[in-house]
């Protein structure tokens, strides 16, 4: 675990590391009851997917990352986190692959890890096998994070874990949109919340058919 904590603490990204400490746990319980794959909506560099990667190892499963690569809303030119060092020269856009394949490398956990390059909804729609948890840290508008949770929620297998990040309740504290999916889940009756630590909260199916 030293290892990844310094890897994931080297790596671009925004997860402070008590809530991904919290991740790991959720992602290390998830697999070993389950194993069964552990998704991410949202890689950007890679940062949280090193959690999970370790995590799905120790468990003899796959971590499995859903990107589009282009960068979300506020990481756009002119915006608070827009990175400069992550633009590609030859097309003038932002495109974190790169840096996201150099994360996992320095790591050594590239064989843990399947990258799949697309917009979430679609690759939702494609995919059929259940998932012992899901963590949502993807685009932070209410088109964005509505369609993650509504894509991939209903696949949470019974007992697995749905992971969201950037929840805020108070307004002031930032953007709604991942709040909002949050009390959907709790709205459902097939979620309960196990856990919760700033803004990373942890939630568990019950048995029952997920209306989204």
């Amino acid at each position: 675990m030293t290892d990844v904590l310094a890897a994931f603490e080297a790596a671009k990204g925004f997860m402070p590391l008590d809530e991904g400490l919290a991740l790991y746990a959720a992602a290390r319980e998830a697999a070993a009851g389950l194993g069964l794959p552990l998704l991410e909506v949202g890689t950007y560099c890679g940062r949280s997917t090193l959690l999970l990667a370790d995590a799905a190892a120790s468990a003899g499963t796959v971590a499995v990352t859903v990107d589009h690569h282009r960068g979300s809303e506020e990481q756009q030119p002119g915006w608070e986190y827009h990175d400069s060092s992550l633009v590609d020269p030859a097309t003038g856009r932002t495109d974190t692959l790169p840096e996201f394949r150099r994360t996992l490398f320095a790591a050594g956990l590239e064989e843990y890890v399947v990258a799949i390059v697309g917009r979430s909804p679609q690759v939702a729609k494609l995919w059929r096998q259940p998932l012992g948890l899901v963590f949502i840290d993807g685009g932070h508008t209410d088109e964005h994070a509505g369609a993650d949770y509504e894509g991939w929620a209903p696949l949470v297998a019974v007992g697995g874990l749905l992971v969201i990040h950037d929840v805020f309740p108070d307004p002031a504290d930032g953007g709604q949109a991942p709040y909002r999916i949050h009390q959907r889940a709790l709205a459902s009756g097939v979620f309960t919340e196990v856990s919760a630590l700033r803004s990373l909260r942890v939630l568990r199916r019950a048995a029952g058919d997920l209306t989204v």
